[in-house]
């Protein structure tokens, strides 16, 4: 039997195991060290092993259970209830105010979570009823919570980046560096679309009553400012020190865990109940991380063993005679079809032993495509039918926003978001110029 003809059966059998409902790193690292085994024998036992030392040993993925206990604690501990409360006060006087003020709040979530399903839980639970309570449309606003929780996976300290990093072998650093441009002006297009739209219809995003508006003194305005800054404080506080070269990358992740604690308690609000509900959140989604990490390595290291990705290379650029930039388009077309119906994880551990040596084989920066990669991501979380935010948000949202609403309202995002997608594969330098520039340093 060919080693192509391996390939293929190894890839459909996983495809097919998927559709059992079984968890995702359960099915690949099945196949991948029950084809070790068949392949190589008792010395094919190694390859999952050594794939889970590879793992323990590789320091920088200390990052990712800190960064997830520092966005847990700043939630559980309701520090993002007065983030929001803040952008609710300061831009509710504009049109489409309250919606601008959701997807800045996203930002900042973003910047102390690195998870999608964070900002999801804060703006379904907080953000939408009083959008909704406030005669905003309720297709506009549910894709607003849904597009810009989706920020998350993008804008540092991602950890779908951390995932990627581990299996392309790039520096986590760089790749968050890199996220840092593109999620900002993801995040700028998302609010101009919101203003205009407004604008042209205001009564999609009616502004605050003045009688509530004046129901704030400016001592009020400012002690809310004062408290919703808190994460953005230790955000800044973190990657100052990371950036500036004063702290590595897991001693800043560090610093923004301890930080996460010191203004739960500076708030009153470090309890018993809070520390256990983050220990236990962070525990679970690290656990998971890190199981999927240890099968997608096992699953690429017999993949690379057949010499699949060489195949697939002479296939694009000998056999069919396609220009990289061409075999570049057909990796992101494939990227989005496949968002239609797995995750990003499932995405990233099927597709990625293939596609991202071979994006470095044709010369592209693997954290330049990374970027891309994350952007497809983002897509496939809003992507009817199975994006994993329409079910988020359909488990979240209350009674009167319907199934179909949801699928409607994210169109427009994913829009803009193939717009963001295009203009960073036309100008690389939006995501590499800040690593580019930090490291020189």
């Amino acid at each position: 039997m060919s080693y192509g003809l391996i390939a293929t059966l190894m890839f459909s059998s996983m495809m097919l195991l998927l559709l059992t409902g079984q968890r995702v790193f359960a099915v690949i690292g099945f196949v991948g060290a029950f084809a070790a085994l068949l392949l190589w024998g008792e010395g094919g036992i190694e390859i999952p092993f050594t794939a889970f030392i590879k793992v323990m040993k590789w320091y920088p993925l200390l990052t990712l259970p800190l960064f997830v206990f520092m966005g847990y604690m700043l939630a559980e501990s309701r520090i993002a209830d007065d983030l929001y409360k803040m952008f609710h006060v300061w831009f509710g006087p504009v049109r489409g105010g309250l919606a601008i003020g959701t997807i800045a709040m996203m930002v900042v979530i973003s910047a102390i979570n690195g998870l999608s399903v964070a900002g999801m839980a804060v703006g379904a639970t907080i953000a939408l009823p009083e959008l909704l309570r406030r005669g905003y449309d309720k297709i506009m606003v549910t894709g607003v919570i849904q597009a810009g929780s989706s920020l998350g996976i993008l804008v540092p300290p991602s950890v779908v980046l951390v995932l990627y990093g581990m299996i392309a072998r790039q520096p986590v650093g760089n790749l968050w560096l890199a996220g840092v441009f593109p999620g900002l002006l993801m995040a700028a297009l998302f609010v101009v679309y919101i203003a205009v739209r407004c604008w042209l219809q205001p009564s999609l995003g009616p502004p605050l009553a003045r009688e509530e508006r004046d129901g704030y003194s400016l001592a009020e305005k400012l002690k809310l400012l004062r408290a919703g800054l808190i994460p953005l404080a230790i955000f800044v506080s973190m990657m100052g020190l990371f950036v500036t070269g004063v702290t590595s990358l897991v001693e800043s992740s560090a610093v923004g865990a301890v930080s996460a604690i010191l203004a739960a308690a500076a708030r009153g609000r470090l309890t018993g109940k809070v520390m256990h509900e983050t220990i236990r959140k962070t525990l679970g989604i690290s656990c998971m991380f890190f199981w999927i990490i240890t099968a997608a390595l096992c699953f690429g290291a017999v993949f690379d063993g057949l010499g699949a990705v060489k195949s697939i290379e002479r296939l694009f650029l000998g056999d069919m005679g396609l220009e990289p930039w061409q075999v570049l388009v057909l990796m992101q077309l494939t990227f989005l079809g496949l968002g239609i119906f797995l995750d990003d994880t499932a995405m990233l551990v099927i597709v990625a032993p293939l596609f991202i040596p071979l994006a470095g084989a044709l010369g592209f920066d693997l954290v330049w495509y990374g970027v891309l990669y994350t952007i497809t991501c983002q897509i496939a979380y809003l992507t009817p039918p199975f994006g994993y935010n329409l079910f988020l948000m359909r488990a979240m949202a209350p009674p009167e926003v319907t199934l179909p609403d949801i699928y409607r309202s994210v169109f427009p995002f994913v829009g803009i978001m193939l717009l963001t997608l295009l203009i960073i594969g036309l100008f690389p330098a939006i995501a590499t110029w800040l690593p580019n520039y930090v490291y020189s340093k």
